[in-house]
């Protein structure tokens, strides 16, 4: 079972559509795709927004089992602004249902993937941290929203990582934070982290850890970069699961993100039969 852990919410577009996101809920989304048997385990509110958005898991085909439900506090939105590259921004809601997920029962876990914005909260913070020490592999989408990570969690959430997935954006964030000058010091100074992938969106990726490489870019038609980077992750976890060598992993995880940039909204249909095909 792999495990997206942290934020479910709408994504509001500009246009008024709105597309189910949040990057623990895009990761899960796009590991079932790939074929894995994969859930997010979050909180919504007692309302439509929150009744519509479980309708929207089970029609992408996942299960609502482990989205908690709250009385007290509204699902969560985030108001989405695309620009002339297709680059997103976000106005993200405070307070909403799943910072407050509670503790989650013992579940059979292969894989998990957390990130900094789920634990903007005490209550989800410690729940997220408690749950992702069950796991063997855990996997870290730094993913650097707004206001809401400090130094701390940077540095807190790392140690609890085996594989750390960041964009060539957030690094100085997490230079700064951590006091390391390269990717490269991540792995000698966290001794359960073993992969380190710096995505460098249409300049393609890097990698850092015992196998060092670099991809180029993809050409696409661009439409909208959101969730590609959770796609990225998804990837990189389910072909690394099956296990393919790392360098295989990113080649493919590369493709498919670029895909999913040819779509609005971060959880559109991608065939992985061409994806390999492409390859």
């Amino acid at each position: 079972m792999i495990v997206g852990i942290g934020e479910l919410l709408w994504d509001f577009f500009p246009d008024g559509s709105r597309v189910a996101g949040g990057a623990p809920f895009n990761f899960a989304f796009h590991c079932h795709q790939l074929g894995h048997e994969a859930i997010v385990v979050s909180r919504v509110g007692e309302d439509d927004l929150g009744r519509e958005l479980r309708e929207e898991v089970k029609r992408l085909g996942m299960s609502d089992e482990y989205i908690q439900t709250d009385r007290e506090h509204p699902t969560g939105t985030v108001r989405v602004s695309v620009d002339a590259n297709g680059q997103p921004s976000y106005e993200i809601v405070e307070n909403v249902a799943w910072d407050w997920l509670e503790p989650i029962p013992p579940i059979a876990v292969n894989a998990v993937g957390f990130g900094t914005l789920g634990q903007r909260s005490p209550a989800s913070r410690d729940t997220i941290r408690s749950f992702v020490g069950r796991s063997p592999l855990r996997v870290l989408d730094v993913n650097l929203r707004q206001h809401f990570h400090s130094p701390e969690c940077v540095e807190e959430s790392i140690s609890l990582a085996t594989m750390v997935k960041a964009s060539e954006e957030e690094w100085p964030t997490v230079a700064r934070s951590l006091g390391l000058a390269s990717p490269d010091e991540l792995i000698s100074n966290y001794p359960a982290l073993r992969s380190v992938a710096m995505s460098r969106g249409a300049n393609g990726m890097v990698h850092f850890g015992e196998d060092r490489f670099e991809l180029p870019g993809v050409p696409v038609r661009f439409v909208d970069t959101v969730g590609a980077g959770d796609a990225f992750t998804a990837a990189m976890v389910c072909l690394h699961l099956e296990g393919k060598p790392l360098r295989d992993c990113a080649r493919f995880a590369n493709r498919y993100a670029a895909s999913v940039c040819e779509h609005r909204g971060a959880t559109p249909r991608i065939d992985r039969r061409a994806i390999e095909a492409m390859l």
